[in-house]
């Protein structure tokens, strides 16, 4: 499932096409995702302008000039594309690509569509004043890049916690977007082990040590290099433009089970365990 770099690559690339952009028309092509879509989705869109395009976590945001946010999730095989040729875009129904669900044709004459092979994204409509309080986004926990997260905050938040560092790391209700795969490198990045108990990065007192600040440092790093790589692509993800993203040739760990620690100095092997079910890769000798 595409993670917060992925959502943020998308966010940016879709941002100056519909930021100042109205929805002339909306096809939709099925009445639901992996829920289904909002009743009269289509003609509650259509003539709305988008005057901001957010991200929380993994769901893209589109503030409408009616108050309304219009959310999206990828799901695992979700993606947008733009098309520009001639300034429209439109398949007869028949013809139709099989899993392209939602076209939004735009007043400057693009169109975004979506397409979903698995149907696990989803799209809703939720009011502005209602959005931190709507199921999907009431947990969520801190964005990582933002300038609250800090090593005294995770320090605080970790104090006493009998949990791996792993696990509290992909935790959404404690950091909102972070999964797998960043959770690896950055600590890797940080030389922490991902076996290593959570409740050990902070001091009794929950005031953070060398290595909290150490994470903090190593998330926010991996993750900005991450979004200026384009994300990784694995298997379904693309931007917006089509093109894959690059971050997957640049994993120091992720999927490297077997494979020579690329650390200096450094003869150990990678090394792959399974977490919370899922894979968790590491380097025995730099993550102690």
């Amino acid at each position: 499932m595409p993670e917060l770099p992925e959502v943020e690559t998308v966010r940016r690339g879709l941002e100056p096409i519909l930021v100042g952009n109205a929805f002339a028309r909306v096809e939709q092509r099925r009445p639901d995702l992996r829920f289904p879509l909002p009743k009269h989705f289509a003609e509650r869109l259509s003539g709305r302008k988008v005057e901001a395009l957010d991200r929380r976590a993994k769901y893209l945001l589109a503030r409408l000039d009616d108050g309304e946010v219009l959310v999206m999730h990828l799901g695992m095989t979700g993606r947008f594309s733009v098309d520009r040729a001639n300034g429209r875009f439109a398949h007869p129904i028949a013809d139709a690509p099989k899993h392209e669900h939602i076209v939004f044709h735009l007043g400057d004459g693009a169109a975004v569509r979506y397409s979903d092979t698995r149907r696990f994204g989803l799209m809703d409509l939720v009011p502005a004043e209602k959005l931190e309080s709507h199921a999907l986004f009431k947990g969520l926990g801190i964005e990582p890049l933002s300038k609250s997260f800090t090593a005294k905050w995770l320090a605080q938040k970790l104090k006493g916690k009998a949990t791996s560092i792993k696990a509290a790391l992909v935790d959404q209700r404690l950091i909102a977007g972070l999964g797998n795969i960043y959770a690896c490198e950055a600590l890797f990045k940080a030389r922490v082990s991902p076996l290593r108990l959570a409740g050990s990065l902070a001091t009794r007192s929950g005031k953070p040590t060398p290595k909290t600040a150490a994470l903090v440092a190593a998330v926010k790093a991996v993750l900005e290099e991450a979004i200026k790589a384009g994300g990784s692509s694995l298997r379904d993800y693309k931007r917006a433009d089509g093109s894959l993203g690059d971050f997957q040739h640049r994993f120091k760990v992720y999927g490297r089970e077997g494979k020579k620690c690329l650390a200096k100095g450094r003869s150990g092997a990678v090394r792959r365990i399974v977490q919370g079910g899922r894979s968790t890769f590491y380097c025995p000798a730099c993550q102690r």
